[in-house]
C-alpha cells in the first residue's frame, strides 16, 4: 500500500468567520502583525475592516500593500526586510492568490534568510516559518490551503513553483461574505482555478482516498454552482464555490497538480496573464492528451460534468471535456491561446521552460517539449 500524508490548516469557514482573526491570532503568540494585501481589497473596505478587527483586539499592526498580480521576487525580498526591522512576529495575508504566495515567500526569507529563487522546487525550506493566517478573497487558488508558493523571477521571466509542508498557513479562515465585493471576471477566474486543481490532483499519480474525495467534491460543486455564482451572484452558489477552492486545495496540495499548471506558470511568467484565465483555454486539450493514460479517472470527470452515462469510460470522458468547451464559451473566457499571447513566436520557449516546473512530475502521462507543443498548437 502506498505511504501517504495529508496535510492542511486549521480551517475555520462561514459567514462572519473573519471576526475570529485577532483571537486565532492571539492563540499563535501574535503580539506584532504583518498584514500582507494589496490595492484591491483597501478600495472594497477589507483592509479597513482587518485593521479594525486587530486594533480592537490592541494588537500592533504593520501593514504591506507592495504586491502585483503574480508577485515578484523583489516584492517579496521588501516584504522580509519590513518584517524582520520590525520585529514582527505572525503574517496575515488577505486577498487572493498573489497576496497570500507574497505572504508565503516573505515568510519563507524571514524565517530562513536568503533570495526566494534559493527555495524554488519541492522540499527544499529547511527552518520554520513565522506563524500564517490566512483570509482568502476569491475562491480558487487554493494558497490558503496549500504547500505550494508560486512567486515571479523577473530576470529570468519565470514563476518559480515552490513546493514545502512549511508552506502551509496555520490557520485558513474562509469567510464567504468576501466574495460579494468581487468582479464577474474574477469570481470566474479564480472557480476555474479551483476546478483545474480538482482535475490535475485527481489524474496524479499521488492521488490517495484522501485526496481524490475532495477532488471529487470541488468538481461537483463547480458544476453546480458556477452558472448562477457568475449570472447571479447567487450568495448560495458563492458559498459552495468556496467549499469547492477549499476542497480543490486540500487535494492538489496533497497529490499534485501537472502539465496545465506548468504551462500556465511558464506562461504567466512571461506574459503576466491572469492566471485562472488560462485555465479554459488550455485545460480541454490537456484532458484530451492524458486521456489515454488514465481513460477511467476522465470518464469518471465526464460524468460529473455531463450527469450519469451508461457508456465507456473514454466517450464520457471526450463528452464531458466538450461540455466543459460549450461552458468556457458560456461564461465569456478566452477560448483560443491566441487570446493570450501576440504571436506564436514564443510557444517553443514557453514549453521549453514548462517541461522543468515541479508540477509535470505529477502528470500522469509523461509530456516533452514537442508534447506541449502540439497542446499549445491544437488551442491556437
Amino acid at each position: 500500500m502506498l505511504i501517504t500524508k495529508f496535510a492542511i490548516p486549521d480551517i475555520i469557514f462561514g459567514h462572519g468567520s473573519i471576526k475570529y482573526l485577532a483571537q486565532c491570532a492571539r492563540r499563535l503568540g501574535a503580539q506584532r502583525i504583518l498584514l500582507v494585501s494589496d490595492n484591491g481589497l483597501e478600495s472594497s473596505g477589507w483592509v479597513d475592516q482587518v485593521r479594525q478587527i486587530l486594533e480592537d483586539d490592541r494588537l500592533d499592526c504593520v501593514y504591506f500593500n507592495d504586491v502585483s498580480s503574480n508577485p515578484r521576487d523583489h516584492q517579496v525580498h521588501k516584504g522580509a526586510k519590513l518584517y524582520l526591522q520590525e520585529k514582527l512576529d505572525v503574517i496575515v495575508a488577505l486577498g487572493g492568490g498573489s497576496p497570500m504566495d507574497a505572504a508565503k515567500g516573505i515568510a519563507t526569507i524571514a524565517g530562513n534568510g536568503g533570495k526566494i529563487s534559493d527555495y524554488e522546487g519541492a522540499n527544499r525550506i529547511m527552518r520554520p516559518l513565522p506563524p500564517m493566517i490566512f483570509i482568502p478573497s476569491t475562491a480558487g487558488s487554493g494558497s490558503d490551503i496549500s504547500q505550494y508558493c508560486i512567486i515571479t523571477d523577473v530576470e529570468r521571466q519565470v514563476k518559480m513553483s515552490i513546493i514545502s509542508r512549511s508552506l502551509v498557513p496555520n490557520i485558513s479562515i474562509t469567510d464567504p461574505d468576501l466574495l460579494l465585493t468581487k468582479s464577474r471576471s474574477l469570481i470566474t477566474a479564480s472557480a476555474i482555478d479551483a476546478f483545474a486543481h480538482a482535475v490535475e490532483s485527481y489524474l496524479s499519480p499521488l492521488a490517495s482516498p484522501f485526496t481524490e474525495s475532495q477532488a471529487l467534491l470541488a468538481m461537483r460543486l463547480f458544476i453546480k454552482n458556477i452558472l448562477p455564482a457568475v449570472r447571479d451572484r447567487d450568495q448560495a452558489a458563492l458559498e459552495e464555490l468556496s467549499t469547492a477552492s477549499a476542497a480543490a486545495g486540500m487535494s492538489f496540495s496533497n497529490a499534485g497538480l501537472g502539465t496545465l499548471h506548468a504551462l500556465a506558470h511558464s506562461l504567466g511568467g512571461m506574459y503576466d496573464v491572469l492566471h485562472g484565465m488560462v485555465h479554459p483555454v488550455l485545460l480541454p486539450a490537456v484532458m484530451r492528451y492524458n486521456l489515454a493514460a488514465n481513460p477511467k479517472k476522465l470518464g469518471d470527470i465526464g460524468r460529473i460534468v455531463i450527469g450519469p452515462r451508461v457508456c465507456a469510460d473514454e466517450r464520457a470522458a471526450l463528452a464531458g471535456i466538450d461540455r466543459l468547451e460549450e461552458l468556457f464559451a458560456e461564461m465569456d473566457t478566452p477560448l483560443r491561446l491566441r487570446d493570450l499571447l501576440p504571436d506564436r513566436t514564443p510557444l517553443e520557449k514557453i514549453c521549453s521552460m514548462a517541461t522543468r516546473d515541479a508540477c509535470q512530475l505529477t502528470n500522469p502521462r509523461s509530456a516533452y517539449c514537442d508534447d506541449l507543443m502540439g497542446i499549445c498548437e491544437e488551442v491556437w
